[in-house]
């Protein structure tokens, strides 16, 4: 595992990264990576995240390593805010009109957030409907 995370620190250094975190879990053995870094435009941010994020699951698995999660400048952090908000107001607004409310299209994990999140309102139900990358979520008034 120690080999592994200063892989990583190694590889990121490389990329020119100096504002940087690596954390494992000594519960679960997460990876956690945190880059922070002003030149990194928003509009670049979220391929440079998956792109990244892809390059790191690949040495990850070559390790033995199940779980890692990584945030560039709190992308996902921002984005997870976001999907929620807007699956919050999705929902009031299903029971106001007392309708079904599709969300656009998400991965399993930005999903599995709104899921969890809408299952504490006991007057809306979700379901995951589509297939690969056009799945969606829709939000139903019970």
């Amino acid at each position: 595992m120690e080999n592994f995370e200063q892989k990583i620190k190694q590889l990121i250094e490389m990329m020119g990264f100096g504002d940087f975190s690596v954390n494992q879990s000594a519960e679960n053995g997460r990876f956690s990576i945190f880059i922070n870094d002003d030149l990194i435009s928003e509009k670049n941010l979220p391929n440079m995240v998956n792109n990244f994020e892809c390059v790191l699951k690949l040495m990850a698995q070559k390790n033995g390593i199940e779980s890692i999660f990584i945030d560039v400048n709190n992308y996902r952090k921002k984005r997870e805010g976001l999907i929620l908000d807007l699956a919050r107001a999705t929902a009031r607004r299903a029971v106001v009109e007392k309708k079904e409310m599709p969300l656009p299209a998400m991965n399993a994990y930005e999903r599995r957030l709104v899921h969890t999140e809408l299952s504490k309102h006991p007057d809306i139900k979700t379901d995951s409907v589509g297939e690969g990358k056009e799945r969606y979520i829709v939000i139903k008034p019970i």
